[in-house]
């Protein structure tokens, strides 16, 4: 089954320049949008009613999986642990929040991310601008090591983490060229993990999959 769900959605779209009237339409793969109209009906609470998480993968609107307490948990230790490991005068740590994409008309929303320290109030962060993109894996694991991890190499992210909460290990992503990463490789159990950009002290993978 498909990572996300087809769904209805009643909104109202002021001048977006394809609809301006109050309509009924059924959020799905054959709904395309590009970036200026995803982010317009952003800013006009078109989805605020949903009560779920959604975001723009190559035009299609799609549903994010809920997130279980084993997966809330993995992003909170990785949190933590970015911020302790990063200096804030280079480094700005955010948890789900938006990523444009335009070249790939998408804006995911990683767990995690390292960005460039800056205040982003006036756009989202673009690739150019993230240091380290991650994704905590459960159910989504395979899309994440396919559809992600192709979409992150083609806008150039220069590094992804998609940490797998059920095998408890991490697939790292590095050297992205032609829409694909050259270097990928497993780190496990018993393992530190640096990224590229410099931290102290690396990840501890006993310690993020520490079941107590």
């Amino acid at each position: 089954m498909p990572w996300f769900q087809t769904f209805e959605a009643s909104i109202i779209l002021i001048n977006l320049g394809f609809m301006t009237r109050p309509v009924s339409i059924e959020m799905s793969t054959t709904l395309h949008l590009n970036i200026d109209e995803y982010n317009r009906m952003v800013m006009l609470g078109a989805f605020d009613h949903l009560n779920r998480r959604i975001e723009l993968y190559r035009g299609e609107i799609r549903e994010m999986n809920p997130a279980g307490p084993r997966h809330n948990d993995l992003i909170m230790y990785l949190n933590s642990w970015s911020v302790r490991s990063t200096d804030p005068k280079t480094i700005l740590v955010t948890v789900q929040t938006s990523l444009e994409l335009a070249g790939q008309q998408s804006c995911p929303e990683p767990d995690l991310m390292w960005l460039r320290a800056a205040r982003y109030r006036d756009r989202h962060p673009t690739s150019s601008d993230v240091k380290l993109a991650i994704e905590v894996s459960d159910s989504s694991l395979r899309t994440d090591l396919t559809e992600k991890a192709t979409l992150y190499a083609e806008a150039s992210v220069i590094e992804f983490w998609s940490v797998d909460a059920v095998g408890r290990c991490i697939q790292v992503f590095r050297e992205p060229a032609n829409g694909k990463y050259r270097h990928v490789f497993v780190a496990g159990l018993g393992e530190q993990l640096s990224p590229l950009e410099p931290c102290h002290p690396p990840l501890d993978i006993n310690a993020l999959f520490a079941e107590q």
